[in-house]
């Protein structure tokens, strides 16, 4: 087993680069995603851009400030990467993640 600790995960691969972490590692901490094998799932599907260019691999890097759009089942979401986790919190830690660029949906009656 590796024993690969998350702030590695969530840096570059050198000192001096920019922080970066997998998307499909993001999507999971952020809470789109329920299970990691689902964020993967999703990720390859075809359904998530990054700075409007369709993900085709689960291990994509993003930094912070990046633009995100997935397409989940019942909407759309587009999100700026506010911050890269560390852990799957609750949602309250999980929602400082990003930043809703659509607004809050509307609410049903």
């Amino acid at each position: 087993m590796r024993g690969r600790s998350s702030e590695r995960q969530a840096s570059g691969p050198s000192g001096g680069d920019p922080p970066r972490q997998r998307i499909d590692l993001w999507l999971w901490h952020a809470r789109l995603v329920k299970t990691r094998p689902l964020a993967a799932e999703l990720a390859v599907s075809g359904h998530v851009r990054i700075n409007g260019s369709r993900v085709r691999a689960a291990g994509k890097f993003l930094r912070p400030g990046d633009v995100l759009t997935v397409a989940l089942e019942r909407d759309t979401r587009v999100l700026r990467v506010a911050a890269l986790g560390v852990r799957r919190g609750p949602f309250v830690e999980a929602r400082q993640l990003y930043d809703d660029l659509a607004g809050e949906p509307p609410m049903a009656d």
